[in-house]
C-alpha cells in the first residue's frame, strides 16, 4: 500500500461512496417498481424480474470477475468496476423496453459483488485484526445510508419527474465513486502469487460454501419483503404515495443500526453474532404479516427487519477467516448468496401473491427463509467445532 493508508479515513470514505451508489440502485429499484412496470408494459410480478436480473448480474459476476482479475491491483480492480457500474446504470436510465431493461440491469449488477469484496479487503488492511468487521462495516456504511438518502431521494425523484431519473442519479454517484478512487484509493501492486486457480482453491473449503449458504438463505427474507413493501402499503395499509419514502427512510436507519451494532458483536463474538442476527430477522418478519393494517406497527417492523441487515458485514469478516489464500473470489462470493437471496426472495414473495395469500404473505415466507439460515449457521457451527476438535486437525496445529 501507497501513504494514502495514512489518511484511511479517506480511503474508508472513496470506498463507502460506492457502496453509497450500489445500495442506491440495489434497493431503489424495488421501490420504484410501482412506477416503472406500467410505463414498460408489465404487471408488478413480471417487473420484478428485473430486480432478479440485477441479483443474477451479481451471482454471475462477483466469482468471473474476481477469477479472471486474479493479477490484477486491487486498486485498477475497483475504478474499472465502478466505470462500468456508472455506465450500465446510465443505460438503464435510457431502456426502450422491458427486454433492454433486463439486459441493462444484469450489466449493473456484474461489478457489484466483485467491488464490495475488494473493498472490505482494502478496508481490512487499514486496521488492526480485532477491527476488521468495524472496518468492514464503515465501508458497508455507504450502502445502509443509501437507504436511507438514497433510496428515498431517488423514490421521490421517481415520483415527481419520472422513474428512469431515479437510474440516472445513480449513474453520477458511480462517476463520482471513480474519481475518488483515482484521488484515494491506495496505489498497490497484485498480490504475490495471485493467480486463478488460487482463487479457485476457495471452492474446496467447506466453511466458505456453509458461509454463502448463510446469506444466500438467510437474507432472502429481507429481500422478499422489501421488494414488495412500497405496494403493500399502497395496496393493504392504504397509506398516500408521500408515505413510502419515509418507510424506506426508516428501513434504512434500522440497516445502519444493524449494521454497526452487528459489527461490534462480530469483532467480539462473531460466530454467536451471526446467529443472533438470523433469530432477530425470522421473528421481525414473522411479525410484518401481522402489522401491515396500521403505519405505525408497519413502521417499527420496517425498522426491525432493517436491522438484521447487519449480518452481511458479520458474514463478510467470517469468510475472511475460512477463505485462506482464495480472498477475494471468497469476499466477492459473499455478495453473489446475497444477490442469490435477493433474486429468491423477491420470487417466493410474488409466487405467494400471486397465489392469493396476499402482500402480508411475504412476512411468512421472509420468516421462513431466515430460519432456513439459521439452520445452516448451526450446521456450520457444528462443523467447525468437530474440526477444532479432530486430533488430525489438532496435530496439524501443532
Amino acid at each position: 500500500m501507497s501513504a494514502s493508508t495514512t489518511r484511511p479515513g479517506l480511503v474508508l470514505f472513496a470506498l463507502a461512496m460506492g457502496g453509497f451508489a450500489i445500495g442506491t440502485t440495489e434497493f431503489a429499484v424495488m421501490s420504484l417498481l410501482p412506477y416503472f412496470a406500467p410505463d414498460l408494459g408489465i404487471d408488478e410480478p413480471t417487473a420484478g424480474h428485473v430486480i432478479s436480473a440485477y441479483a443474477l448480474g451479481v451471482v454471475v459476476g462477483a466469482p468471473v470477475i474476481a477469477v479472471l482479475a486474479a493479477k490484477l491491483s486491487r486498486r485498477v480492480l475497483l475504478i474499472g468496476l465502478m466505470t462500468l457500474f456508472a455506465v450500465a446504470n446510465s443505460a438503464s436510465a435510457l431502456a426502450p423496453d422491458y427486454h433492454w431493461m433486463l439486459a441493462f440491469r444484469f450489466l449493473s449488477g456484474l461489478p457489484h459483488g466483485a467491488y464490495f469484496g475488494v473493498a472490505a479487503l482494502v478496508a481490512a488492511t487499514l486496521v488492526p485484526h480485532n477491527k476488521r468487521a468495524h472496518a468492514v462495516a464503515r465501508v458497508m456504511l455507504g450502502l445502509t445510508v443509501a437507504t436511507i438518502i438514497g433510496v428515498p431521494l431517488a423514490n421521490a425523484i421517481g415520483q415527481m419527474v419520472g422513474w428512469r431519473w431515479g437510474f440516472a442519479l445513480v449513474g453520477l454517484l458511480g462517476l463520482l465513486t471513480v474519481v475518488l478512487l483515482l484521488l484515494y484509493a491506495p496505489k498497490d501492486r497484485p498480490i504475490p502469487g495471485a493467480s486463478p486457480l488460487r482463487e479457485l482453491g476457495a471452492l474446496k473449503q467447506r466453511q466458505v460454501w456453509l458461509t454463502l449458504g448463510i446469506g444466500a438463505v438467510g437474507f432472502g427474507g429481507m429481500f422478499c419483503v422489501y421488494t414488495y413493501l412500497a405496494s403493500t402499503m399502497l395496496e393493504v395499509t392504504k397509506v398516500s404515495p408521500a408515505m413510502v419514502p419515509m418507510a424506506l427512510a426508516i428501513f434504512g436507519v434500522g440497516l445502519t443500526a444493524g449494521n454497526l451494532i452487528g459489527a461490534w458483536a462480530a469483532d467480539r463474538a462473531l460466530m454467536p453474532a451471526v446467529g443472533a442476527m438470523l433469530l432477530w430477522s425470522a421473528g421481525s418478519l414473522l411479525l410484518f404479516t401481522f402489522s401491515v393494517d396500521h403505519l405505525w406497527s408497519l413502521a417499527i417492523t420496517v425498522f426491525m427487519i432493517g436491522c438484521g441487515g447487519g449480518l452481511g458485514t458479520a458474514l463478510q469478516t467470517r469468510l475472511m477467516d475460512v477463505a485462506k489464500d482464495a480472498q477475494t473470489l471468497a469476499a466477492a462470493l459473499n455478495h453473489s448468496a446475497f444477490n442469490f437471496a435477493n433474486a429468491m426472495g423477491p420470487w417466493l414473495g410474488g409466487l405467494a401473491i400471486t397465489a392469493g395469500y396476499g402482500w402480508a404473505s411475504t412476512g411468512l415466507v421472509g420468516s421462513a427463509l431466515a430460519m432456513g439460515g439459521f439452520m445452516i449457521w448451526a450446521v456450520s457451527l457444528l462443523d467447525d467445532r468437530h474440526r477444532n476438535r479432530s486430533p488430525v486437525t489438532q496435530q496439524a496445529c501443532g
